[in-house]
């Protein structure tokens, strides 16, 4: 990959073809889960796999629904990742085999982290009747796989503001303010939103790959289009973005380094090898203690599918 800095070209020509050779988009996938609850599917993708340590992304919502006819996911399990939900709209009931139930309100972040293993639910309450949010994972690094399992609410985060965008930092550092949220590899998230269109220009990592997805509206990255539809990818070697945010929309930008390890990703799990995940299968099916219980939801826990005779690592 060449080493040529924006600023040294000769042309705008020159320019625009150096920075294309960085940027891709996609189109999402969408799929209808609980009751009529549209995601958008952005990771992984056969476009792209990861961005950083950042293995999974969907979008829920916005959707209204009747009193009582909210999300209602039973228990299931988790290993080798980080669960991250960043609610917009609406409340969810978290409850996991720890023992932790928490309520997880807009503008705040529930951070699972599975580890050796855990399961958990999440359910909407009864009175609740909208629901909009992103949900996550992290892929935890090799020497943090198998820790212990623990969960993290976080009730406030950081917010800046630059040439008319809110800036939410979700995790890692931004703009000079750092995100509590406790990750354990580089990573960065950010939640833009602007009520006027306005442009900005963004300082990059370098070193740093980066995705966007458009939770509200629509948005220019690099002179792609962003919308509800596509997500758009930068490649390591920019050191700056220039966004151009059309009014009333919400951007989630995600970055960090191309992660450590090839992965495997199936159903809930994430690990190394198929025969780690083939056994956390059979465990939960078992239901050895590895994974816990969560005694007080009424109702059955997922069914794990049938494990697939090959699969391909991530990266």
């Amino acid at each position: 990959m060449t080493n040529t800095n924006y600023t040294e070209l000769s042309s705008s020509d020159d320019c625009e073809k150096y920075i294309n050779q960085f940027v891709q988009d996609f189109p999402l996938r969408s799929a209808e889960i609980g009751r009529g609850t549209v995601i958008k599917r952005a990771l992984p993708s056969r476009h792209k796999r990861m961005i950083g340590a950042w293995c999974f992304l969907d979008h829920a919502g916005p959707v209204v629904f009747p009193q009582g006819d909210g999300l209602d996911v039973g228990p299931h399990p988790h290993i080798g990742l980080q669960t991250f939900t960043w609610m917009i709209e609406g409340t969810m009931m978290h409850t996991d085999s720890l023992g932790s139930k928490q309520l997880i309100r807009p503008n705040q972040v529930n951070l699972m982290t599975a580890g050796y293993g855990i399961s958990h639910t999440e359910v909407a309450p009864e009175t609740e009747t909208h629901m909009h949010a992103a949900q996550l994972w992290i892929a935890l690094p090799d020497d943090k796989l198998n820790m212990a399992p623990q969960f993290d609410h976080y009730p406030e985060l950081p917010v800046i503001s630059q040439d008319g965008v809110d800036f939410t930092v979700l995790v890692g550092e931004f703009l000079t303010k750092a995100s509590p949220v406790k990750v354990h590899t580089e990573l960065l998230g950010v939640d833009l939103q602007a009520k006027a269109s306005t442009r900005t220009r963004l300082a990059l990592n370098p070193k740093f790959e980066y995705g966007f997805m458009a939770l509200e509206g629509s948005a220019s990255i690099n002179g792609h289009e962003l919308t509800d539809e596509n997500m758009v990818v930068l490649e390591p070697g920019l050191d700056h973005v220039d966004i151009e945010i059309h009014a009333n929309s919400r951007v989630l930008l995600l970055g960090g380094e191309p992660f450590e390890s090839p992965i495997l990703l199936w159903w809930n799990f994430v690990g190394r090898t198929q025969e780690e995940l083939r056994l956390a299968r059979d465990q939960w099916i078992e239901q050895n203690e590895r994974f816990g219980s969560i005694p007080d939801y009424e109702g059955p826990c997922l069914e794990a599918p049938v494990f697939p005779d090959s699969m391909r690592a991530s990266k």
